[in-house]
């Protein structure tokens, strides 16, 4: 079985000096290795097809025959590592906590591991008879939630 680190050190020897950044390397029982990277403005086609064959060039078929699958983050999956925050402060995403609670707002903050969703909610206010809605800060450990993505208009 091919190691994961051997894969992930070959990816890092690519991304030197790129805007590039590794979201996950996986490697099945089978040798099936799938490689995500991301990019703050997308991930180009042809820097998969550039990785994938700096990857081929590093790994010998002769020694252990594998599959290779080599993309981007899925977009609307829940994010992996802190850059993919970082990427998305200022757009809307979905956080379900640990409690199972789902909350929808603006991803306004990143402090790793910490990050903050901002939410227009109703909130009783003293000395008014009705609601007023408010923006609210919801503080969040990525370590802690079960997932948080990025939702995309349609």
């Amino acid at each position: 079985m091919i190691d994961k680190n051997v894969v992930k050190e070959i990816v890092g020897q690519w991304l030197v000096g790129k805007e590039y950044f590794l979201v996950d390397v996986e490697v099945s029982n089978d040798d099936r290795i799938v490689v995500e990277i991301d990019h703050a403005d997308g991930v180009w086609i042809d820097d998969c097809v550039e990785l994938s064959k700096f990857v081929e060039e590093h790994l010998s078929r002769d020694e252990q025959d594998y599959e290779l699958e080599v993309g981007s983050a899925g977009l609307g999956q829940p994010f992996k590592v802190a850059q993919q925050y970082v990427n998305h402060v200022g757009k809307e995403v979905e956080v379900l906590g640990s409690d199972g609670k789902k909350t929808q707002g603006i991803l306004s903050a990143v402090d790793e591991p910490k990050f903050t969703v901002t939410t227009q909610e109703k909130v009783r206010v003293e000395g008014k008879k009705r609601p007023v809605v408010q923006e609210v800060e919801h503080t969040f450990d990525m370590n802690e939630v079960k997932y948080c993505k990025y939702l995309f208009n349609v």
